[in-house]
């Protein structure tokens, strides 16, 4: 497979459940690494990296994790100040004066600060999460499935969270989801990620007026049955697929 992401982009990851998207944005920061192959950052092959480069990576590059990987003892500001402390020089004044920032370009008003993460709904925890990951003031921020679990309301948000931070602090992000609407809001591109390829990237509008069957399969939630190589056979399982223009999408 082969991906290029531009800097100050929002570009996608879209797939099937267990495809490995999750697994490209580990290694893109080096949690994972390839069995074969080059993953790069500015040049750099981040899997020859050592502890010490990895740490330098990772300070340009936040990963907002699915779940939200709140430090359940920690408070709301505490953990925002948390990669602060660990790779800065602020004193604490000044990590606080950054965590309280970051938690009202989020949408979080200031009260929740001393608040522990058990005592927050999920849209909140993604959006502490988020503002986490802004707290270091990345050039790159990696969300995994940002908005799993959450309402539309929430879900609103965490896309407009996105968008913002790309407009005002001009981030490079990449998103992994399985939520098109948001993928059309948010994304310059959408990479979809098929049988280990990459078979589309490109645009929102370039992959809705796809005619290529996976892609189709995968907007319109068909179910195709595998055959013994584990590629699609191009028969239905047995399932019947609503026409497509039932869900208001041509």
């Amino acid at each position: 497979m082969s991906l290029q992401v531009f800097p100050g982009e929002t570009i996608t990851i879209i797939g099937g459940s267990g495809g490995g998207k999750s697994v490209c944005l580990k290694m893109m920061i080096g949690l994972l690494l390839p069995d074969a192959g080059q993953v790069r950052f500015h040049g750099t092959s981040v899997p020859d990296l050592d502890e010490r480069g990895l740490s330098e990576v990772r300070r340009k590059v936040a990963y907002v994790f699915q779940g939200g990987a709140l430090f359940d003892s920690m408070t709301v500001l505490e953990n925002i100040g948390y990669a602060l402390r660990e790779h800065t020089t602020m004193d604490d004044e000044a990590i606080r004066a950054r965590a309280l920032e970051c938690l009202e370009m989020v949408g979080l008003h200031t009260s929740v600060a001393e608040q522990l993460p058990a005592s927050l709904s999920g849209g909140m925890k993604k959006r502490v999460a988020l503002a986490r990951s802004i707290a270091i003031q990345p050039e790159v921020i990696l969300y995994d499935e940002p908005t799993t679990g959450l309402d539309p309301k929430n879900i609103k948000r965490i896309g407009d969270m996105i968008l913002k931070l790309q407009r005002e602090l001009g981030v490079t992000s990449v998103v992994v989801t399985h939520d098109m609407p948001m993928a059309h809001k948010v994304s310059d591109r959408i990479a979809m990620l098929y049988q280990r390829a990459f078979p589309f990237v490109g645009t929102a509008e370039a992959m809705w007026n796809s005619t290529a069957p996976e892609i189709r399969d995968f907007i319109h939630g068909r179910i195709r049955r595998a055959g013994a190589s584990g590629a699609y056979t191009g028969e239905d399982d047995g399932l019947r697929d609503e026409e497509e223009g039932s869900d208001g999408i041509a």
